[in-house]
C-alpha cells in the first residue's frame, strides 16, 4: 500500500546486459552514477545524468529511442526507472548494472567524455 501511494507501485521493465549490448545502436543509455563511478567505466555513447541529479534535469533525458537506465549493481537504476516512469517516459532498467556489464567482458570506455 505505501508503494501505491508515493508512486512505486508499478513495475520496471528489464534488459539484460546481453540484450542492452546487442541492441546498442537501438538504444540511449542514461547512466545515473555519480561522475566519478563513470569516469572509471561506462557504456561507450552513454549519457551521464546522477541520480540525485535526475528530477530537475528530466528535460535532459532523449527519448528518440528506448532508453537503458544503467547504474551500478541495478538498484540507483531501478529506482530512476521508476522516476522516469511516473514522468511519462518508457524504459528499462539494465539487471545487474556495470557489474554485470564488466563481468560479461562487454567493451567499456574510461574517462568522463561520454554524452552529458
Amino acid at each position: 500500500m505505501l508503494k501505491r501511494l508515493f508512486g512505486f507501485g508499478s513495475a520496471v521493465q528489464e534488459m539484460s546486459v546481453q540484450e542492452v549490448h546487442a541492441q546498442l545502436r537501438e538504444v540511449n543509455i542514461l547512466d545515473v552514477r555519480e561522475t566519478s563511478e563513470y569516469a572509471e567505466a561506462h557504456v561507450s555513447g552513454s549519457q551521464l545524468i546522477p541520480l540525485g541529479q535526475l528530477a530537475q534535469r528530466m528535460a535532459e533525458v532523449p527519448q528518440d529511442k528506448p532508453l537503458v537506465v544503467v547504474c551500478r549493481s541495478g538498484n540507483r537504476s531501478s529506482m530512476a526507472a521508476q522516476m522516469l516512469q511516473q514522468a511519462g517516459i518508457t524504459c528499462f532498467n539494465m539487471q545487474g548494472g556495470m557489474l554485470a556489464w564488466s563481468r560479461h567482458g562487454l567493451p567499456i570506455e574510461r574517462g568522463s567524455r561520454g554524452r552529458r
